[in-house]
């Protein structure tokens, strides 16, 4: 009950959040800006269409999964050049880049990749949506893929990285506000690194003593449990899923850096990093559904260890 509260309450902040961000925003943007932003939008329309074609078609759902960390790179990079590389923005564009090689590199080692780009590890989350008893029809996953996994996901691709094209004209010189946000967001980088190393070095391990005969219940401590409790994740549930929105929503405060925002922090541009929140709630909630069902000591870890508070460690 305390838990979905808690989600409940969070919902309720990021909406008014998001709801003050654009109503106390102007929606206005230069001419570069607007020309800049139909380039943009080219780009996703083309990645939205092929996104859903060749997953209807190869029936692999995660090709969104693949270009999520290459996108924004093209991105930035696109808003930077046509913003005459200033620092500011070359300063984000760097971060972005930093962020998606890094993320690249941790999928394609899950074995996203192939040579026959259309092939590749699905992540193993849609095939337990496609069971849901409202998706099974084909013509309703059809909808889901389009509307959510394709359109919806491209969207907010982009939307992550308008505060990129919000400061793409501001010509204000580099602030402890510019300080702050590239140094909270290499520290989340960093946060979701080690997290993500620790996670794959666990499950290589585990698959390992698995390969080798060891039963499951049998296999040595922590590894008998299933899921990680090693790092960051023996104080947190999610340590990779903080680093990732507090990137992003570190990156956010280039504009108040920029000085585009109204009343120190709103401006239309949040909206991407906000909606990413949303999506994460959405996300955390059914990896931890699934979880619950699958290990039997999850419970206990949810109960004793907060999802993005490191306040408790993790004991049996």
């Amino acid at each position: 009950m305390k838990k979905t509260a808690a989600t409940v309450i969070s919902v309720i902040v990021i909406l008014g959040l998001l709801a003050a961000s654009l109503s106390l925003s102007s929606f206005s943007l230069s001419k570069e800006a607007c020309a800049t932003f139909k380039i943009l939008l080219v780009v996703c329309l083309c990645s939205i269409s092929y996104c859903f074609i060749v997953g209807e078609t190869a029936r692999n759902f995660s090709q969104m999964d693949k270009l999520w960390s290459l996108l924004p790179i093209a991105y930035l990079w696109i808003i930077a050049a046509r913003g005459e590389m200033k620092a500011r923005l070359v300063i984000f564009a760097l971060i972005v880049t930093a962020w998606g090689v890094r993320l690249t590199i941790n999928f394609a080692r899950k074995g996203a990749y192939r040579l026959k780009f259309w092939t590749g590890e699905e992540d193993y989350r849609w095939a337990i949506v496609r069971e849901s008893r409202f998706l099974k029809n084909k013509f309703a996953w059809a909808a889901f893929d389009l509307l959510f996994i394709c359109a919806y996901q491209n969207l907010l691709v982009l939307a992550i990285c308008l505060p990129a094209l919000a400061i793409m004209d501001c010509a204000a010189p580099l602030s402890i506000w510019d300080a702050i946000a590239a140094a909270a967001a290499v520290g989340f980088l960093i946060l979701e690194t080690v997290s993500d190393e620790y996670q794959w070095r666990f499950h290589q391990k585990k698959k390992a003593m698995l390969a080798g005969g060891t039963p499951p219940e049998h296999l040595e401590k922590p590894y008998d449990l299933g899921f990680n409790t090693l790092g960051p994740w023996s104080y947190m549930r999610h340590p990779n899923y903080l680093g990732e929105q507090g990137i992003w929503l570190s990156l956010y405060f280039f504009t108040v850096g920029a000085g585009v925002t109204n009343h120190f922090l709103f401006h239309w541009s949040f909206a991407g990093a906000l909606l990413l929140v949303l999506l994460f709630i959405g996300s955390s909630s059914l990896g931890e559904s699934i979880s619950s069902k699958k290990y039997p000591k999850y419970e206990d870890y949810k109960r004793k260890v907060f999802k993005y508070l490191p306040l408790r460690k993790y004991t049996e």
